[in-house]
């Protein structure tokens, strides 16, 4: 990876480092975990073809959804003073400022696991047991895509209809709105919800 000049926000040698994520990071440390709640789902349950299917599905569906949901009423919630500011700032401003610095594009590990735990947890209330750990699994899989089309809007060309497509949505949520196309992995909530479009800032 190019050597690239980061803007650093902790004088803290440790929590700076700690930062700065390679992007191989999250599929080397989810892939174990999502086959392992697979595996379990058959040893434990004997899910069904059909079965897997569904909770494919569904695991996608609200990875989608709840993607959407953090990036507009998390990420770029209104601050009401330093402490919020800093978190804002910290999870998500830092992109915005300096949205092509190649190691702070994917989610550091620390607090990766910290947020999969709660919704491990949250979703282990609405979700059947049966198929709790199969929806995770899949759930985590949708965050895996995400984070590597988020990576590659940043850095690859992408080629093709969708590849063109999703990268240009993204950018123009860079610079054209933040207050629209919330969506990175799709855009099929910024139209349910009607924030595809915003008042234009930057030319692009």
């Amino acid at each position: 990876m190019k050597k690239y000049e980061s803007i650093r926000i902790f004088k803290n040698p440790i929590l700076e480092a700690m930062t700065h994520v390679h992007p191989i990071v999250p599929l080397l440390l989810w892939t174990p975990v999502t086959g392992y709640w697979l595996y379990m789902s058959h040893v434990n349950y004997g899910l069904t073809g059909l079965e897997f299917l569904l909770t494919f599905v569904t695991g996608i569906v609200i990875w989608t959804l709840t993607e959407y949901v953090l990036h507009r009423f998390v990420f770029h919630m209104p601050t009401i003073g330093p402490l919020t500011e800093r978190f804002v700032f910290l999870f998500h401003g830092l992109h915005h400022d300096d949205p092509n610095d190649p190691t702070r594009l994917v989610m550091p590990p620390v607090p990766a696991i910290l947020i999969v735990g709660l919704l491990y947890y949250f979703f282990g209330m609405f979700t059947p047991e049966r198929y709790h750990q199969s929806f995770m699994a899949f759930f985590i899989v949708g965050y895996l895509c995400y984070d590597y089309i988020h990576y590659a809007t940043h850095h690859f060309k992408m080629t093709g209809r969708v590849g063109r497509y999703l990268k240009k949505y993204h950018l123009q949520h860079h610079f054209r709105h933040e207050k629209a196309k919330y969506g990175v992995s799709s855009p099929l909530w910024d139209y349910i919800f009607r924030t595809v479009s915003g008042e234009k800032e930057a030319g692009y």
